[in-house]
């Protein structure tokens, strides 16, 4: 018996019969054979976290774009958080971590330079729209690898697809990541928005910190243990009705206080207008695309405005300022 066998006996015996077991995925687009010592999961974790599009993360903004700290999340340790909170639950409820963890680090892969604000700029300016999680898993299914994708397995493609707020998962791992992502942005944008001096703690409403916590360990501490108290021995993910109004009521609080201040936002309109120009540039110029971009118009028939979209989606804050200088900034000649 290979380890993979071993590994696959393992989750029969200690997961929770309402666990993804990896002998039941429902597999690939494309056959692969097994590898005899990892399981589906596992071999998905591991292409997720070695593609391009997963090294990017870490020079793209969460919230606050271009701040001047080291301190300050990127999308990268958004997702590292995310998928720490994830396994977590995941461990105490006897649900397969491996899934989880491959889900998590790969639900936001496809954000767009400089957060949200890069997102609401492309989705206006596309004649095709763009979110972020259907772009993720464009990402993983075609994207990486010249065309030829990730070949993930359906449950994760799902559970990166429905992370989003109005998602429907069909596995509770992914169940479980939704969740988190809500928990991890929440607290670290707390956390971040006070060391920007736009909030204190004390400022947060005491209706909900009385329930949640009066730190972000605290606050974090209680919205997992309230989960897996909740959800144990149940066929569903599921939070008690105090805890789940006080991280909605949170999350409002939030919105109003630091995703729309003015002071965490006072760059967002210049970053749009730049990935607007930058958008109708290419779209005006295709040849001027890579050419690994323009192998996926000339050779994979894929759409000009898709495929504008993917390149500049897929650059860092920085290199997207830097198309831009390059693009529209004149240069001063020397002889």
């Amino acid at each position: 018996m290979n380890i993979r066998e071993i590994l696959e006996k393992n989750e029969e015996y200690l997961l929770s019969p309402y666990a993804a077991h990896s002998v039941e995925s429902k597999g690939r687009d494309r056959f692969e054979e097994q590898c005899d010592m990892r399981t589906v999961y596992q071999r998905d974790r591991d292409r997720i976290l070695h593609s391009k599009a997963f090294r990017r993360l870490k020079h793209k903004t969460q919230v606050f774009l271009a701040p001047e700290g080291d301190h300050y999340r990127t999308r990268l340790t958004h997702t590292l958080e995310v998928s720490q909170i994830a396994r977590t639950i995941s461990r105490s409820l006897g649900l397969n971590e491996d899934l989880t963890e491959a889900i998590a680090l790969g639900h936001d892969l496809g954000h767009t330079p400089f957060g949200h604000a890069g997102e609401r700029a492309l989705n206006e300016v596309c004649k095709l729209g763009f979110a972020h999680y259907v772009q993720s898993v464009r990402i993983v299914e075609l994207l990486e690898n010249d065309g030829n994708g990730l070949n993930l397995t359906k449950e994760v493609r799902d559970g990166i697809l429905n992370h989003r707020t109005d998602g429907k998962p069909s596995t509770l791992e992914g169940k479980v990541v939704r969740l988190s992502d809500k928990i991890a942005y929440i607290n670290h944008d707390i956390d971040d928005a006070i060391r920007a001096g736009i909030l204190k703690e004390a400022e947060l409403p005491g209706e909900y910190t009385k329930i949640l916590g009066t730190s972000t360990k605290a606050r974090l501490n209680s919205l997992i243990r309230d989960i897996v108290e909740n959800s144990t021995d149940k066929p569903d993910i599921i939070m008690s009705p105090d805890f789940e109004g006080a991280m909605s009521g949170l999350r409002e609080y939030m919105f109003e206080s630091v995703y729309k201040n003015p002071v965490a936002k006072s760059q967002e309109s210049k970053a749009q207008r730049m990935l607007m120009e930058l958008y109708n540039y290419y779209r005006e110029n295709i040849d001027n695309l890579p050419d690994e971009f323009q192998h996926f118009i000339y050779n994979l028939n894929q759409e000009n405005d898709r495929v504008v979209c993917d390149y500049i989606s897929g650059m860092s804050d920085q290199y997207s300022v830097n198309k831009f200088e390059e693009e529209f900034v004149p240069k001063f000649w020397k002889k």
